[in-house]
């Protein structure tokens, strides 16, 4: 069907639905058609529409000069994309003009439709594999899902599975955090416990949970998985990265437990669905007909376990390893921040060893003795911190008051002076306090006491008022001690004090006589 019979068609469609008292959404939504094109049409009668296609045929295209270039070479590599022809445009004719990436891609498509040079894909080459000898194989992958509690909140969860590649026998368990190293070492041992033995090899794709860094193919583990493989028997073999039919088995099964188990399930809580997941694998999973053994998993799992290796539990050791405590007592442990009690830093260069265990992360002094532990958190850029691990400020403030308060003679009014100051200025309290000690260390006590009686009298509350009261009274004194004492020389009593008695030197008349006859 060419293009002006399909817009001929739907024109007409859109009409009848708007006579039927359809919506322009509901039409869009239906016609799959932007709202702005539905009014458009509608807007049009048959003869105006008729008008518009000639016009549209008419119309020239912005890249008909390079039409030959483009068929080309489309003719010689059939898989090349518009975005890559419109680069070649560019390399090889300069400045093509303002010119979309649009265009280029509906020009692209016309002039595969026009010549008939379809886009060809590479096609993977697929064929029928064996099945694999009892024991030998066992694929793991992750996956997440989207579930709501009762109260219709959205939670996720995330989940680990395997399943024996012989046998299809499968095992799920589910988190309500991000699989970490220790978590996903944690479910391999269910796993294995679940199966009653270990396989021989197990296939993993590249995730992070397990590798830290690919090397060029040199895989390189983390280090928590790394230590147990070492523990186990089993041999590890990664598949390419974003190749999930390298690993098809375990790929369907992730698919099953979201379509199957999950959906439409409501969560209650982690250890619940736990619970509902091993039940559902008991009825369901793992006792319906596989599809292409059709065999249940659980009649060919009596068979393969015989083949496993023997399951003995592992004792997980915690491997510990220094990191720097900040000087806000706390850690940043994989891009989140993790509290210590306050007062664990001690300065500069002050380290704390760091281990996991259950899903926690343990913080220990360098001697291993244990200082707290916190649930790891999902995510990042999360602050973690326990209540008791703050500050007491309050407690401190209170002794503090409480020490000052006994240098006074006066405690208990030294108290109800400073309390109005904390009420009045509770930001500064500590600033304040430490100023009525230094004025106590720096006066003396008469001043101090003088000072306290003023500003509690007259309802001052402030330490810096209560230091120039301070400094008045020092000042009077030192003034007093300065003016010379007067003497009453008549007192009404008529007694008479020594000093009154007193006569005061005289000159003799003739030595004033001998100067003056000799400077004659």
């Amino acid at each position: 069907m060419n293009a002006y019979l399909t817009k001929l068609m739907m024109y007409h469609e859109i009409h009848r639905m708007k006579r039927e008292g359809f919506t322009i959404s509901r039409i869009s939504q239906t016609v799959l058609l932007n709202w702005r094109t539905i009014k458009h049409y509608l807007s049009m009668s048959e003869a105006d529409f008729d008008r518009f296609m000639e016009r549209q045929s008419e119309r020239t295209k912005a890249l008909h000069p390079f039409e030959g270039f483009v068929q080309t070479r489309l003719q010689q590599h059939p898989e090349t994309s518009a975005a890559q022809m419109h680069d070649w445009l560019k390399e090889k004719y300069g400045d093509i003009g303002a010119v979309s990436p649009r265009t280029v891609f509906n020009f692209v498509a016309w002039v595969r439709q026009k010549y008939n040079l379809p886009k060809m894909k590479e096609l993977r080459v697929y064929e029928m594999v064996d099945e694999l000898h009892y024991g030998s194989q066992a694929q793991v992958d992750f996956g997440s899902y989207n579930m709501r509690d009762n109260a219709g909140k959205r939670v996720k969860v995330f989940f680990f599975t395997i399943v024996l590649s012989r046998s299809r026998y499968k095992y799920i368990w589910f988190s309500d955090i991000h699989f970490t190293s220790e978590l996903a070492v944690m479910a391999h041992e269910l796993a294995f416990t679940y199966f009653e033995g270990i396989p021989t090899e197990i296939v993993y794709d590249q995730d992070r949970v397990f590798i830290s860094d690919e090397n060029r193919g040199d895989i390189v583990l983390t280090d928590g998985f790394k230590a147990y493989t070492r523990e186990r028997s089993f041999t590890l073999r990664f598949c390419r990265k974003a190749d999930p039919e390298s690993k098809g088995k375990v790929e369907n099964v992730v698919k099953y437990v979201k379509q199957n188990f999950l959906y439409n399930r409501p969560f209650e809580d982690i250890s619940t669905l736990n619970i509902n997941a091993l039940a559902w694998l008991g009825r369901t999973a793992n006792a319906m007909p596989h599809g292409v053994t059709q065999k249940s998993p659980v009649s060919e799992w009596e068979i393969e376990k015989s083949f496993l290796a023997p399951h003995i539990a592992y004792t997980s050791k915690p491997q510990q390893q220094p990191h720097t405590l900040r000087k806000d007592n706390t850690l940043s442990w994989k891009s989140n921040f993790y509290s210590v009690p306050s007062g664990t830093y001690q300065g500069r260069g002050s380290k704390v060893m760091v281990s996991t265990d259950d899903g926690k992360i343990v913080i220990s002094d360098l001697t291993g003795k244990e200082i707290c532990r916190h649930t790891i958190a999902a995510g990042k850029g999360q602050k973690i911190k326990n209540t008791d691990h703050t500050r007491d400020k309050a407690g401190a403030i209170a002794a503090l008051i409480e020490q000052v308060s006994d240098l006074f003679d006066n405690p208990q009014l030294c108290k109800s002076f400073l309390s109005a100051i904390r009420s009045q200025k509770p930001r500064y309290i500590r600033d304040q306090v430490i100023l009525v000690r230094q004025c106590i260390e720096q006066n003396e006590k008469q001043f101090i006491n003088l000072a306290l009686e003023y500003c509690c009298q007259n309802s001052i509350s402030s330490a810096m008022d209560f230091k120039a009261v301070i400094e008045h009274y020092s000042r009077l004194a030192a003034t007093e001690k300065q003016q010379p004492s007067s003497t009453s020389i008549n007192p009404l009593n008529g007694s008479l004090n020594a000093e009154t008695l007193s006569e005061p030197a005289k000159s003799n008349i003739n030595d004033y006589e001998t100067l003056l006859s000799k400077k004659s």
